[in-house]
């Protein structure tokens, strides 16, 4: 829940955009213009000219649910349904403006245009407290407020924990250590994969800018799809919550690398080696290999964890189970049953040219029917309301259990979308410094 405190209250983007007055005054606003738009005075009106706004904005919202969920097809799970709601909520309110724009004066024209405007302000509000990417104007207006700095260079004398000890006990920090860790911007090339990824997104807490510099575990972190590996950061604000832990415990803190596993912001890899790309190997293999090029991290694969969100999620199980060896922590949040791009089907087909054996020799749910995984530890979280993730995550509970991995299983309020994730990567920061060998 978002609180305003006496340091945002006066700065207007700092406001919540979610709850509280100013949705609520969007709404209200937004169909108070749909009604204003929908009544006329002339018999011509509703007789003809509302029936057949009416007719036009059912007919648009079925051709784009065609051209999306059935041709383009960018979500597996299909678009949700609040979403095609008001869409059409949207196109209604434009339709209605179309069918009344030529008898209306220049003057009443404009007016109309704004009403209009209300009702698009209102549904991409409604969409947005669904959702919960920009739950404030602050968090909206990020790429361009957010400042990225250079990598932190290597140091001559680094600190390791002993083999009976965490970091957090023999660590002691620098009077002079900043409060804030630091976010770069790097390319994470390919090198034997082959696969063409966006840059990547690295968090570095405070203590790694001291010398002697501790070595930190790392956490990997996939987005969903669509996305970029900047949303951790611009939506999820994982840096603010890694710097909170910090706070608490001496400046340590996970690193964080976030690098692409997508492409592109609507492309799905599957986070496999298909046909479409060598995914898998990019994120087992190229990641690491330029983790330990360019930083100063604990080694081994209790000191690794790999988490995700949606598809992102999806695919940390789907590492954790084909690539045990390099991570031994996995964060799931409200993950697939398995990788799709719709069906099996049409999975197998696009990945493998129909091969069903390839695709159930990498499927997590039944490499982990084969395997067992006791040294691996495993948090599933999901939102309480997903009624499409989180039967698929309760089946993927099972399922860990079944493999003998340490598994726990938590519930969040809300549904699919940042209003999860964000306070669920938040909640989950004290588990995985547990996981990997920072804290007890």
């Amino acid at each position: 829940m978002t609180t305003i405190t006496l340091a945002t209250r006066w700065n207007p983007i700092d406001w919540p955009l979610t709850e509280g007055p100013i949705p609520h005054a969007v709404t209200v606003a937004g169909w108070a213009a749909l009604f204003a738009l929908a009544v006329g005075r002339d018999r011509s009106w509703w007789r003809f000219r509302l029936p057949a706004a009416l007719f036009t904005a059912a007919a648009l919202s079925l051709l784009l649910d065609a051209v999306v969920d059935g041709w383009w097809h960018p979500f597996p799970e299909g678009t949700p349904e609040y979403v095609g709601w008001w869409i059409s909520i949207a196109l209604l309110g434009f339709c209605l403006v179309g069918y009344r724009f030529r008898r209306l004066a220049w003057r009443r024209r404009g007016i109309a245009l704004g009403l209009s405007g209300l009702v698009l302000l209102m549904a991409a509000s409604e969409i947005n407290i669904g959702f919960g990417q920009f739950p404030s104007g602050r968090v909206m207006l990020a790429p361009w407020l957010t400042k990225t700095d250079g990598l932190v260079p290597k140091v001559g004398q680094t600190l390791a924990a002993p083999q009976d000890k965490v970091l957090d006990e023999v660590w002691q920090p620098p009077a002079d250590l900043p409060e804030k860790g630091t976010v770069s911007v790097v390319p994470i090339p390919g090198l034997r994969s082959g696969f063409k990824a966006r840059d990547a997104y690295v968090y570095l807490p405070p203590a790694y800018q001291a010398n002697p510099r501790p070595l930190l575990p790392v956490v990997v972190m996939i987005t969903g799809q669509p996305g970029v590996p900047g949303d951790w950061v611009l939506s999820a604000q994982i840096n603010e919550a890694m710097d909170a832990f910090a706070a608490e415990h001496h400046g340590l803190a996970p690193i964080v690398v976030m690098p692409d596993q997508l492409g592109s912001t609507w492309a799905n890899t599957l986070c496999l080696d298909s046909k479409i790309a060598k995914t898998q190997t990019y994120l087992a293999v190229d990641v690491p290999n330029w983790i330990h090029q360019n930083l100063q991290t604990a080694t081994g694969r209790k000191a690794w964890a790999v988490g995700g969100a949606s598809m992102g999620g999806t695919c940390a199980l789907q590492l954790g189970v084909n690539a045990p060896d390099v991570y031994g922590t996995v964060l799931d949040m409200s993950g697939q049953e398995e990788p799709t791009l719709g069906t099996r089907e049409q999975t197998v087909k696009a990945a493998f040219g129909g091969d069903g054996k390839k695709f159930d020799a990498v499927d997590p749910v039944q490499v982990m029917a084969r395997k067992k995984f006791p040294d691996t530890n495993v948090a599933l979280v999901v939102g309480e309301t997903d009624e499409e993730f989180r039967p698929q995550m309760e089946k993927v509970y099972q399922a860990v259990q079944g493999a003998g991995m340490k598994a726990k299983f938590e519930l969040m309020p809300g549904g699919h979308g940042w209003v999860v994730f964000r306070p669920g990567i938040a909640q989950q920061v004290p588990w995985l410094a547990q996981q990997t060998g920072l804290t007890r």
